[in-house]
Parts: structure tokens; C-alpha cells; sequence
């Protein structure tokens, strides 16, 4: 299901509104910017023939208002246009912002999630540019090409062709600009990728005296950006400056015909002015498209990526809210392939646990064990099977079931940027002092926290590096514990405790388990199994055991489950859309 409110905000039914009415109102602006022809043509056919002063000064006084009400109107145009790029980008920003967290788990760099928010900007961009206002000019040409064509039939004939000579160049710029536009968005999400990259690994990088070596990755990629960007913009350049040699060409032949017929006495001198005036104007919205089409390029493919990316946001606004969960966890033979190559990283998986155990996952390093976890909570989408949890597939539960029921401490504890009370409450809007206590101690971390110089409102900035790997990653069991979540699942929990840290995390398997909860933990060390009840066996993606843990562990007591070795499969096609 798609997400119906973005489809309503983001959607043709406001914003048509508002472009009929700019539509309407570029018509006005229009019809008001022919009052310098207009009074140009009567200064010298009435009051310079005529020789009256007051007809001069009626004259003016009636243009100056004319023109006041045009720059007013050219104003609320303009003012309504921000506001527009300024209420749309409110709407998407957060959407853009979804779908750039959403797309890592699908196999996109991070780079190219973050151009969706990237998209979000040039299209606000677009809006405060004059590229709008050219578009909504542009078909109220006819009306210059008319009044032209009034004056003299040759003159409409010669603006025409202009016209059409000015269309042809925006032609040539869409085909030419299409292609290396195309090359200048890739090259620009490699560059951003090494930027990325680069600034995320810094540590290693000094560390191991390849700073150099980075930033000539970053140079080359950089300069096929630029060479990219140099080539669109020469495109750009040359078409909008051969635009308006030949729109001051097209106004020097009116003139030049506008004379000719003055002299022959088809015209008076004051239609030789006043034609100029409105070729001009009439040509000016084609000048002014050519000069921002690179800027309106860019953002027709911004408005068709988000369109095409925001079109597969999952709406849960409206599923039923189900009863908290609080009997079993079921893999049904699920198998799933890595975002990025599509390689199958688990196949055909199969366990159920019921409230009040807990699960260890062990086998060899690259066996699939992190893969099942994933799985288990959504984060890797699968390629078939299923998880239920009290018989629900996860698809069933709404935003608010992993927010409240289920916690999570992957392998690299990733702390953000706050207090440690923001964190631990996952930055709930009203945090619960008593349950943000309550899951540090559960964690063996409220004696360290109160000990720090500001508690639990001490700052952790980017990442957390101001504590050790320890203490991130016990503050991360607490994170998970908050709440007293249903199913908790944990990846590696033990990897930087020390003998005090271990306690605490069998004390809090323990209690998970006490209370009727379902832990699923991901352990190399023996030490973590200690609070366990089931062990399951991951190798080369395959469970190829689980029962009881003195069953599977000691085998010659029980024999454990095997499966046969999965098939091959192909890689499925991502579903998040991506330029």
C-alpha cells in the first residue's frame, strides 16, 4: 500500500490549484506589461502631433498606475511561488528524510539516500528562481505575437520566426543537456560517496598514514564531477548566449522593418517604438527558459525520483492497532539476500519461541547469524517466508509496535547525538524518567551514568566517542531494554564488555525472560549463552540446528533439527527507485 497522505500532500490537488491561479495571474502581468507599448504609441501619434501637455500628463499618470499594478501583482507571484517551494518542502523534507534512512537497508550508498533530500532543495530552489516565472510566461505569448501582428502583418511574420528560432534552441538544449545531466548526478554520487566514506573512517585514516591516499580518491573523483558539471554548464552557457544575440538581432530587424514601412507610410514612428517594446517582451520568456533550463532540468528529474521513491513509502497510518504482544515469535522458512548484490545470505529458516525464552544464535563468522537477526526484525526485507510475532506478520504491526515491543543492540553500537537519558528513551518526545532508571539499571549502568559530571544529561556528540566502546555499547543494552520491550534482540552484546559487563547482560536476559519476554542473542563468546534456554546453529546460511540448549550443545543427548542446502536463486530487483 502506498502512502496515501503523501500522495495528498505532495499530489496535483493543492498545487493545481495554486498553479491555475499563478496561470490566471501570469495573464494579468501580461496584458499590464504592454502599457509601454501602449503609451510609447501614444506619445508620438496624440501628444507630440497634438502638441498638448495635458494629454502627456493623462498619459503618464494612467502608465504609472498600470505599472504600479503590475509590479504589484509581479510581486504576490513571486511571494506565492516561494511560499510554495517553502510549504513543499516542509511536506516531503520529512518524507525524503524516511525514504533516505530506508534505502541503506535496500543496498544504496548513503550518498545516494541523502539525494533525496538533496531533490527536496532544488526543487524549493526552482521555485524561488525565475524559471517558474518564464513557464507561466511563456504561453501568454500569442498575446505580444497578436498586437505585433496588428501593427503590421510583416512584423508579426518576423517575430513569429523569431519565436520559432528561440524554440528550436530550447530544443537542442533539452536533447544536449539530457545526456550529461544524466553523467553529471552519477559522478556527483560517487563523489559525496568518497566524501562519506572518507570522513567516517577518519580515525583509520590518520591512524594508518593513508590520509594522503583518500583525499586522491576523492581528488579524481571530484574531477570527474567537474569536468561533468563544466560540461552541462558550457551547454547551458552557449545556447543562453546564443539566445540573446539572436533576440537583439530579432530587435534590431524590427526596427530596422518597422522603418522601412514608416518610410513606404505603411506605420507611424510611434508603432516603430512600441513594436519593438513588445517583441521584446514576447521573446523575453523564451531568453529567460533557455537560461534556466539547466535549473529546470534538474528539477523535472528531482519532482520524477521523488515522485517514484515517496510512491513506495508503506502508509501504516491505518492498520488496526493489535494487542501487545505477549506469546510467540515465529520464523516461518524465510530466506534472504543481501540488499546490494542480491547474494542469499540465509536460507530457509525455520524456529518458533514461545514467551519466556531466549534464543542463542552461534556458528562461524560469516555464517548468516547477523543476517537472521536483521531478518528477524524487519531491518533486511525477505525474499520469502515470513516472521510473526503472536501470529502477526511483522508487515501487521504499525510503527509504534517496534517503538514500545521491540529492542535492538547491533554489533556497531550506533549512539546519536544527545544526552545519554535521549538516547536510552530512543529521544521519546516525553521520556519517562522512572523507565529511563530502570533500564540502565537492568543494564548495569546507573552507577556509572550518576557518576559522570552531568548524569544522564551528559552530551554524547556525533556518535558517542566520548565514551569506550564498553560503555557505548552498554548504554546501547539499556537503549534496548527501555520499556521492558516484548522481543529483544542482540547482536554480539559482549563484544567489548568486561567480566562486570557480562553480569549484567546475563542478569538482563534473565530478567527479559522473567517478565515473559523473547530474546534472540547473536554470540561468539560462550559467556552470553549463560541466560539461554535454546541454541540454534547458523552455518553458510543454513539453521542447521536448534533446540534446547544442552540438546544442541551436547549433541549426543538429543539429535538436532538439519536442513538441506537452498538452492541458488537471482538477485531480486531492489524496490526503492534511484537514479
Amino acid at each position: 500500500m502506498t502512502n496515501k497522505k503523501t500522495n495528498a500532500n505532495y499530489g496535483p490537488d493543492k498545487v493545481r490549484g495554486i498553479f491555475a491561479y499563478l496561470f490566471g495571474l501570469s495573464g494579468i502581468i501580461n496584458i499590464l506589461a504592454l502599457t509601454g507599448a501602449f503609451y510609447m504609441l501614444q506619445i508620438y501619434d496624440r501628444a507630440l502631433t497634438s502638441g498638448s501637455v495635458s494629454t502627456l500628463v493623462a498619459l503618464s499618470v494612467l502608465a504609472i498606475g498600470l505599472y504600479l499594478f503590475q509590479g504589484i501583482f509581479d510581486i504576490l507571484r513571486s511571494q506565492i511561488l516561494i511560499r510554495l517551494g517553502a510549504r513543499l518542502d516542509q511536506q516531503l523534507a520529512p518524507l525524503a528524510h524516511t525514504v533516505s534512512i530506508e534505502m541503506p537497508r535496500y543496498g544504496y550508498s548513503t550518498s545516494e539516500a541523502m539525494e533525496r533530500g538533496r531533490d527536496v532543495d532544488t526543487l524549493r530552489a526552482f521555485l524561488s528562481s525565475q524559471g517558474p516565472i518564464a513557464l507561466f510566461d511563456l504561453p501568454w505569448m500569442p498575446i505580444y505575437l497578436a498586437f505585433v501582428w496588428l501593427l503590421h502583418p510583416m512584423l508579426g511574420l518576423l517575430t513569429i520566426g523569431g519565436a520559432i528560432v528561440l524554440g528550436l534552441i530550447t530544443l537542442i538544449a533539452e536533447l544536449m543537456t539530457r545526456r550529461s545531466a544524466q553523467s553529471m548526478i552519477k559522478a556527483s554520487v560517487t563523489r559525496n560517496s568518497v566524501a562519506d566514506s572518507n570522513a567516517r573512517n577518519a580515525d583509520i585514516l590518520h591512524a594508518m598514514g593513508i590520509t594522503a591516499r583518500a583525499v586522491e580518491r576523492f581528488e579524481i573523483a571530484n574531477r570527474q564531477h567537474l569536468e561533468s558539471q563544466t560540461r552541462t554548464s558550457d551547454i547551458s552557457a552557449t545556447l543562453s548566449g546564443l539566445s540573446k544575440v539572436l533576440r537583439m538581432m530579432l530587435q534590431s530587424a524590427i526596427l530596422g522593418l518597422g522603418a522601412y514601412l514608416a518610410i513606404q507610410g505603411d506605420m507611424s514612428a510611434g508603432a516603430i517604438i512600441a513594436s519593438s517594446i513588445v517583441t521584446a517582451r514576447a521573446l523575453a520568456p523564451v531568453d529567460q527558459v533557455i537560461a534556466q533550463w539547466k535549473g529546470f532540468v534538474s528539477a523535472r528529474r528531482s519532482n520524477r525520483r521523488l515522485a517514484e521513491t515517496l510512491a513506495v513509502i508503506k502508509d501504516k497510518s491505518g492498520l488496526v492497532e493489535l494487542p501487545t504482544p505477549s506469546q510467540s515469535l515465529v520464523v516461518d522458512n524465510i530466506t534472504t539476500v543481501a540488499p546490494a548484490t542480491g547474494a542469499v545470505l540465509l536460507s530457509e529458516a525455520s524456529f518458533e519461541l514461545t514467551a519466556g525464552q531466549a534464543l542463542g544464535l552461534i556458528g562461524p563468522s560469516g555464517g548468516g547469524k547477523t543476517t537472521l537477526a536483521r531478518s528477524i526484525l524487519g531491518i533486511w526485507p525477505l525474499l520469502r517466508g515470513s516472521v510473526r510475532i503472536d501470529g502477526a506478520d511483522l508487515s501487521q504491526w504499525n510503527e509504534d509496535f517496534y517503538c514500545r515491543h521491540v529492542g535492538y543492540l547491533p554489533q556497531e553500537v550506533a549512539l546519536m547525538e544527545g544526552t545519554i537519558a535521549d538516547n536510552i528513551s530512543r529521544f521519546a518526545k516525553v521520556p519517562d524518567a522512572r523507565m529511563i532508571i530502570s533500564a540502565a539499571r537492568a543494564a548495569g549502568i546507573h552507577e556509572m551514568v550518576v557518576h559522570l559530571r552531568d548524569g544522564y544529561q551528559t552530551e554524547l556528540g556525533p556518535h558517542g566517542t566520548a565514551l569506550s566502546a564498553g560503555q557505548r555499547q552498554r548504554i546501547g543494552l539499556a537503549r534496548a531494554l527501555y520499556g521492558d520491550p516484548f522481543l529483544v534482540v542482540l547482536d554480539e552484546p559482549n563484544s567489548n564488555l568486561d567480566a562486570e559487563g557480562e553480569e549484567a547482560l546475563t542478569q538482563a536476559i534473565a530478567s527479559v525472560r522473567r517478565r515473559n519476554g523473547i530474546v534472540v542473542i547473536v554470540a561468539h563468546r560462550p559467556s552470553a549463552l549463560q541466560a539461554v534456554d535454546m541454541v540454534g546453529v547458523v552455518q553458510a546460511g543454513r539453521l542447521v540446528a536448534f533446540g534446547p540448549k544442552d540438546q544442541v550443545l551436547q549433541p549426543n543427548k538429543a539429535r538436532p533439527v538439519v536442513v538441506e542446502r537452498a538452492a541458488p536463486m537471482e538477485r531480486p530487483a531492489r524496490s526503492l527507485v534511484a537514479e
